[in-house]
C-alpha cells in the first residue's frame, strides 16, 4: 500500500461547530466537467441607476422615497421575511407535526451609494462605515425585549439569488436563534465545559497559526482569514478575531477597521481568483442579543460556490443531499490559490497597468 496522501485520498474531516462530517474526494478534481455553466457576468453598472431601488432618492417598493445618502445606509426590507406584528399561533399539542410563530425584524443595509460597486473595490474607511452599521443596527434591536438574535448577511451575485446588483446586505433579527447558530453555540458550550474553560474557536486559530499556516490566507493585527480544515464549499473561508470576541459591539475602533480591511482583502482575492465578480453568502455568527453567552465567539462565513473557473460551480446534490457533504478540492489547496491572488482588484489591474 502506498503512503497516505490528504492531496489524493478520500478521507473525512470534522466540524467541531457543526458536528458534522465532510467527506474529501481531492481526486475528482481531475474528472472532465460537461455539466453546467454559469452565464459570464457582464461587471459595467452605472454608479447611479434611476431605475434600482436601493440608489440614493430612488422610489422603493412600497412608494416611498431613498434619502439622499452618501455613505451606508439602513431602512426596514419592504418584503420582510419576518414581522413584529402578528397573531399568535393556536397550540397545536402535537408532537409530530409541531409548528411555532416568529416574529421579528428585517433591515437592508446599503453599503454605498454608488450602484457599481462591490466590497471588493470599496475602500477600508467606507467599509468600517458598514462595520460601524452593523454594530449599531445589534445594538438597537437588543433594546426590544422579543428579539433573542440578530442575524447579519450578504448574499452577492445572482448566483446566490441576489436580486438587485447594487451592494447591500441583510440583517434578520428573530425571537428565537435559528438553527445554524443555535448548534454552534451549544458546541462552543460544550467545548468550553470539558475543556477548562477554553474556547473551541480561540484554540482553533492558535492552532492553525501554530502548525504549518498551510490554511491561512490573510492576517492582520485583529483578524485571521482561514480556509478551515472542514470547509465544506470549494472556496469557503472562515474570518475570525485572534482574541476572544463575542460581539461586534465589543470591539475596539482598531479593531473595526481591522474587520473591514480584512473584508476589502478576502473579497478582493474572491475576485481575482478567477477575475470575475466572485459569488459568495457572507453571514455573521456571534453572541445573540439576550442572555449571557461568553462563550460565543464572533466569526464570519463565507460561502462562494463557484469550483473550477467563474462559470462551473459547485452544486449540493446526491449524495451530498442523502448522504454527507462532499468536497472534490482539499482545503489546503483552496488555501494555497486565494493566498497567490493579488490583493489589487482586476479590474484596476486592467486600467492603470498593475502587475500580477
Amino acid at each position: 500500500m502506498s503512503t497516505f496522501d490528504f492531496n489524493n485520498h478520500s478521507h473525512r474531516r470534522y466540524n467541531p461547530l457543526t458536528r458534522s462530517w465532510v467527506l474529501c474526494s481531492p481526486h475528482r478534481t481531475q474528472r472532465p466537467w460537461q455539466g453546467h455553466r454559469e452565464s459570464a457576468q457582464i461587471e459595467k453598472r452605472p454608479e447611479y441607476d434611476p431605475t434600482c431601488y436601493l440608489c440614493p432618492g430612488n422610489q422603493r417598493a412600497n412608494g416611498e422615497n431613498n434619502p439622499s445618502y452618501t455613505s451606508t445606509h439602513s431602512f426596514p426590507n419592504d418584503f420582510a421575511a419576518v414581522k413584529s406584528e402578528q397573531p399568535a399561533m393556536p397550540d397545536t399539542n402535537d408532537d409530530l407535526l409541531r409548528v411555532e410563530g416568529v416574529r421579528g425584524e428585517c433591515h437592508v443595509i446599503c453599503f454605498s451609494p454608488r450602484h457599481d460597486l462591490t466590497m471588493a473595490e470599496m475602500s477600508v474607511s467606507e467599509i468600517t462605515n458598514i462595520v460601524d452599521q452593523w454594530a449599531t443596527s445589534y445594538q438597537d434591536l437588543a433594546k426590544k425585549e422579543y428579539i433573542k438574535h440578530v442575524q447579519i448577511f450578504e448574499n452577492k451575485g445572482a448566483a446566490m439569488g441576489c436580486s438587485n446588483p447594487h451592494p447591500h446586505g441583510q440583517l434578520w433579527a428573530t425571537e428565537q436563534i435559528p438553527e445554524e447558530p443555535q448548534v454552534e453555540l451549544e458546541s462552543l458550550e460544550q467545548y468550553k465545559k470539558d475543556h477548562n474553560d477554553g474556547c473551541l474557536l480561540c484554540n482553533y486559530v492558535k492552532r492553525e497559526q501554530q502548525k504549518s499556516q498551510e490554511r491561512i490566507v490573510i492576517e492582520n493585527d485583529s483578524f485571521v482569514c482561514i480556509v478551515p480544515f472542514w470547509a465544506l464549499w470549494p472556496f469557503e473561508t472562515l474570518v475570525l478575531p485572534k482574541e476572544h470576541i463575542t460581539s461586534l459591539p465589543k470591539m475596539t475602533k482598531e479593531q473595526r477597521v481591522d474587520l473591514a480591511d480584512m473584508l476589502r482583502r478576502v473579497t478582493c482575492r474572491y475576485d481575482n481568483l478567477f477575475e470575475c465578480s466572485f459569488p459568495y453568502s457572507m453571514g455573521i455568527h456571534q453572541a445573540p442579543v439576550q442572555g449571557e453567552y461568553d462563550y460565543a465567539h464572533f466569526h464570519l462565513h463565507f460561502y462562494p460556490p463557484l469550483l473550477r473557473s467563474a462559470t462551473v460551480r459547485k452544486f449540493l446534490v446526491g449524495f451530498e443531499m442523502l448522504g454527507e457533504p462532499q468536497r472534490d478540492l482539499t482545503p489546503e489547496q483552496a488555501a494555497a490559490r486565494l493566498r497567490a491572488c493579488s490583493e489589487v482588484h482586476y479590474k484596476h489591474r486592467q486600467v492603470n497597468g498593475y502587475s500580477s
